[in-house]
């Protein structure tokens, strides 16, 4: 038995999660953290301390986060004795982010751990809490010297990066003030699904795609992300985001710039992130006539969902009864580099949507002479490869093949990697992933300073715009439809139709 120790598992760590007593902690930080001990990745010494205003002993603490693994963890309920175990590590503090006593306290549990430790901890600050909160919490980290040493503290920071261009600038600014880039981790959790990261490993650890990936053979990529659930109770904060804060500026350009980067140099985290940030650079700018377009916007009215009746948006708990926020856009951008020169990158979000789905999906130009005769063929269709981020897990070729019999007849069919099918095994949460690699030191998944400006540069134009001019046509599409006519108008006029694949559980 190889008895080495992994980077992570040598190196002291204590975790202080500021909001420990709110939802993301509850569904989602815990039971990561919970599944990467019971999977021997958390180090050997580590503690795992959370902040809030609740007063509430460790062991109250430590009952409320139990039943929280029970309810959410991958695992499913935990196991007595690994549970046991697990909860030594985990502490609470009652604390108050503007307070320096909640700082000093800090200060001292690091000191004492470390004495007990005999090493210098890694030291990670996560900052579960809303936006209003990071400027403080990053203000008093400097104050009181807890973050000083760039080699062994980091903090984690969730979004929204800022809401405009304007103010994301401010946040690095404040940032970078403080802490050095490396010690920033601004987390996007669909960074960290499986299949998200695997697109990095299918394009650039195969030599078969990399001759097919540009212009001269790709017709067209969409990118769609939508949504079953309205917006339930987080009215109040998606009336002042929408679509284009809440999914284009992170999630979704994040998943087009894996598609169209330059191969790296190195799998080093800032060659990677250079490589996204060429393509966010190399974006074409809208102009006012290039909105009106290739940008549309759409907003849910109420309508019937698997047999139940449910609210349109401006009904929603929090939102304006004259709400002009959209549920729904679909863009169509270009990219202006040698690669992808005139290729349309078609992205689509919305709430109330048939189904949750995560989807890319690369169509190839078609074949340059048919030599097959009309009636042999039977629903033709151009090749394409179908990146299924969820609810399934696949990535898959559709091809032409010969139709089994005596005569000469073809069908489109599928080559399949399906994960289920392939592993065995539970598929780590996108947030055991993350986690572990801010534990490593690793950023590769994490958002640079300059990748979130030139998001939100690039966005710039269409928020201004939609903001500025009221839609008269609200609410332009009913729950459980694929968004406005327009959208469909937006890629039909170029010859194209939205691509979903055939939802296994609808009949």
């Amino acid at each position: 038995m190889n008895s080495s120790k992994s980077p992570v598992q040598s190196q002291p760590t204590i975790f202080f999660i500021f909001g420990g007593t709110g939802d993301l902690t509850s569904r989602k930080l815990v039971p990561a953290l919970y599944n990467l001990f019971i999977d021997g990745w958390m180090p050997d010494k580590f503690a795992i301390i959370g902040l809030g205003r609740t007063q509430q002993s460790d062991e109250q603490f430590r009952n409320l986060l139990l039943d929280d693994i029970n309810k959410f963890s991958r695992s499913g309920k935990a196991d007595a004795q690994k549970w046991k175990t697990f909860a030594e590590y985990v502490y609470f503090q009652v604390s108050e982010i503007t307070e320096d006593k909640t700082y000093i306290e800090q200060a001292q549990r690091i000191k004492k751990l470390e004495e007990e430790w005999k090493e210098e901890p890694c030291v990670i600050y996560y900052l579960a809490v809303a936006p209003r909160f990071f400027t403080p919490i990053a203000e008093n980290l400097a104050k009181h010297k807890i973050a000083a040493n760039p080699e062994k503290s980091r903090v984690v920071i969730e979004k929204p990066f800022g809401r405009d261009l304007a103010s994301g600038k401010a946040l690095n600014k404040l940032l970078n003030s403080i802490f050095s880039e490396k010690q920033i981790y601004r987390i996007d959790h669909y960074l960290g699904k499986e299949t998200v990261q695997n697109i990095l490993a299918f394009r650039f650890a195969n030599s078969i795609l990399e001759p097919l990936w540009n212009r001269n053979y790709i017709d067209h990529v969409q990118i769609s992300v939508t949504e079953q659930l309205g917006v339930g109770d987080r009215g109040g904060y998606y009336d002042e985001a929408g679509a284009l804060r809440d999914m284009v500026q992170n999630h979704i350009l994040q998943l087009l710039c894996l598609v169209a980067m330059e191969p790296p140099v190195s799998f080093q985290a800032d060659e990677v992130r250079n490589r996204k940030v060429d393509v966010l650079l190399a974006m074409r700018k809208f102009t006012a006539e290039d909105l009106q377009k290739n940008a549309v916007r759409g907003q849910y009215s109420k309508g019937w969902m698997e047999g139940k009746e449910v609210p349109g948006y401006r009904e929603e708990t929090g939102v304006n009864p004259e709400s002009n926020t959209e549920t729904f856009a679909a863009i169509k951008f270009f990219i202006d580099n040698w690669r992808w020169h005139g290729v349309p990158f078609y992205l689509r979000t919305g709430k109330r949507m048939p189904e949750s789905s995560s989807m890319i999906s690369i169509q190839f130009k078609d074949v340059p002479h048919m030599i097959f005769p009309t009636e042999t063929i039977e629903g033709w269709q151009q090749n394409r490869l179908i990146i299924s981020i969820q609810p399934e897990m696949s990535i898959r070729l559709q091809v032409q093949a010969k139709r089994p019999g005596l005569d000469m007849v073809l069908n489109p069919v599928d080559l399949i990697f399906d994960y289920s099918g392939t592993y065995k095994g539970e598929t780590p949460e996108a947030y055991e992933t993350l986690l572990l690699d801010t534990m490593l030191g690793d950023q590769t998944l994490f958002m640079r300073g300059d990748q979130v400006e030139a998001a939100w540069d690039l966005l710039m134009p269409i928020l201004h715009t939609w903001a500025g001019k009221k839609s008269t046509s609200f609410p332009n599409y009913k729950a459980d439809s694929w968004g406005p006519e327009v959208a469909e108008g937006l890629i039909a006029k170029d010859g194209f139709h939205w691509f979903t694949l055939p939802n296994k559980n609808k009949k």
